[in-house]
């Protein structure tokens, strides 16, 4: 069911960039066909014609949330997307250049002034601001400032303090807090002169006069209980809490495990300084899973498929560097056997079977230990564990399949001998990959790098040349 809704909200985000665009279209089309109408009062003919579409075109946008507008904008070309972004709501800006992707962002903020770029940015909390601030001019985060109360000064401080992939840079300073010595009736009746409880609010936050953490109040159980009851006689004091220094993704790992809505976060002193809720960590699993795909192809961020050339060239050159060395170290080793191709052409229609399913091996082991990396499952004491295990899959594997690969070479070149070498450089490549997929994100763990950071490119660089080399080295040795 849930994968249903999913796939209906896809459809119809696209069905709502579909309609801008034929909007878009249409606006070219008859401001062009106007433009070179030759009428009486043409000028006016043709800024009503523009206006018209404008309009239609605003209703459009007004009627989106502002992450499908965001989703708009970013399949757009940088002409349209400029135009679709004048005719956004000005105070709707700040929250929809926190939904578009980092590059779209850039564009965005570029055609904005410092003014409208302040004006944005005022809408926004203190948590969502210090989101946004690393790609603010400076003397916009300047005009914000003064903007600011004392209170939210401090609290934009803090937030653009911590690191980005830890708990203070997903912390939401934005929630309710009561005390425990008060009965539930003041609770309710505290809670109604809200014009609206903060998003995600399933639970307040029970903190004595100094706003040390005493528990939580989950908002169910606040509905059910006698209205004479003391917060203390019912809340919880026992839920897990975060400190904003811990890492994102022991948060994440946190609200997976324990299916938390919101938690709260407490400095050394257990004192309540915000909260973390499950939108903030949704986004989290979502960019670092973008970011992980990415670094695995050896992009080093997401890209504005419609960004200017040479901002792309920039992004991809250097993997693609090292993939056109590694590439002419697999021709050099190719070349080094090519006395032994002359006189076995089989071995050049059977190489590239080595090769690529020991590039294929390789990955698959790099996926299941960088995402046991990122679950914290993996200590550098279980290096030898990992080996072991990874090594034994990879035997059998080359055994089996690699045994059948012996068995088509046979049967198509009638040669046991080649069989058999087909069979053993199968093996020999597959349990190459496997050493290469453990140690690779493990030694960049360990010396705290983002193990999943071009590990596609090296493994696939490792078991061409590695594969060409054994399979060719064998065949030359038994065969030639």
């Amino acid at each position: 069911m849930a994968e249903i809704e999913e796939n209906h909200s896809r459809e119809d985000v696209r069905q709502h960039l579909r309609e801008v665009q034929a909007l878009l279209s249409r606006h070219r089309l008859v401001e062009g066909l106007v433009h070179r109408q030759a009428m009486p009062r043409h000028d006016l003919v043709e800024n009503l014609v523009h206006k018209q579409h404008e309009a239609a075109l605003r209703g459009k946008l007004d009627s989106l949330h502002a992450a499908d507008i965001a989703y708009i904008l970013e399949a757009l070309p940088v002409e349209d997307r400029l135009f679709v972004w004048d005719l956004v709501k000005a105070e709707r800006d700040g929250e929809i250049l926190l939904e578009v992707s980092d590059a779209v962002r850039e564009t965005l903020i570029e055609a904005m002034d410092s003014s409208e770029l302040v004006a944005a940015a005022e809408q926004l909390d203190a948590d969502e601001l210090a989101d946004l601030a690393p790609d603010l001019p400076q003397e916009v985060i300047d005009g914000v400032f003064k903007t600011l109360s004392v209170e939210e000064r401090e609290q934009l401080r803090a937030a653009m303090s911590y690191p980005e992939d830890s708990v203070g840079a997903l912390m939401d300073f934005e929630m309710v807090t009561v005390r425990e010595d008060v009965t539930l009736e003041v609770v309710l009746r505290y809670l109604r002169r809200f014009e609206e409880l903060p998003d995600h609010t399933d639970q307040l936050f029970v903190v004595d006069r100094a706003e040390h953490l005493k528990g939580v109040l989950p908002l169910n159980r606040l509905l059910v209980t006698d209205p004479e009851t003391e917060v203390g006689a019912v809340m919880d004091p026992g839920r897990a809490t975060l400190q904003p220094h811990h890492e994102a993704q022991a948060a994440a790992s946190a609200f997976e495990r324990y299916d938390l809505v919101s938690t709260p976060v407490v400095d050394d002193d257990n004192r309540l300084i915000g909260r973390v809720t499950v939108d903030a960590v949704v986004d989290f699993i979502r960019s670092r899973s973008e970011e992980e795909r990415l670094s695995q192809a050896g992009l080093k961020e997401e890209e504005d498929i419609f960004a200017p050339m040479w901002d792309s060239v920039r992004n991809r050159w250097s993997w693609l560097a090292i993939n056109l060395v590694t590439a002419f170290i697999a021709s050099r080793v190719i070349g080094a056997f090519e006395s032994s191709i002359e006189k076995l052409v089989a071995l050049a229609a059977l190489m590239p079977i080595v090769a690529g399913i020991g590039g294929n091996s390789g990955n698959q082991t790099i996926i299941m230990i960088v995402r046991a990396i990122a679950l914290g499952q993996v200590d550098p004491r279980s290096a030898r564990k990992l080996y072991r295990k990874e090594l034994g899959v990879a035997l059998i594997n080359g055994l089996m399949w690699g045994g059948l690969l012996g068995l088509i070479a046979w049967w198509l070149y009638r040669s046991i001998p080649l069989g058999l070498v087909m069979t053993a450089a199968m093996t020999l490549n597959l349990l190459l990959a496997a050493t290469v997929g453990v140690t690779i994100p493990l030694y960049r763990f360990r010396h705290g790098r983002d193990p999943a950071v071009g590990s596609s490119v090296m493994i696939t660089a490792v078991t061409d040349s590695g594969g060409f080399l054994i399979f060719l080295g064998l065949a030359t040795l038994f065969l030639v």
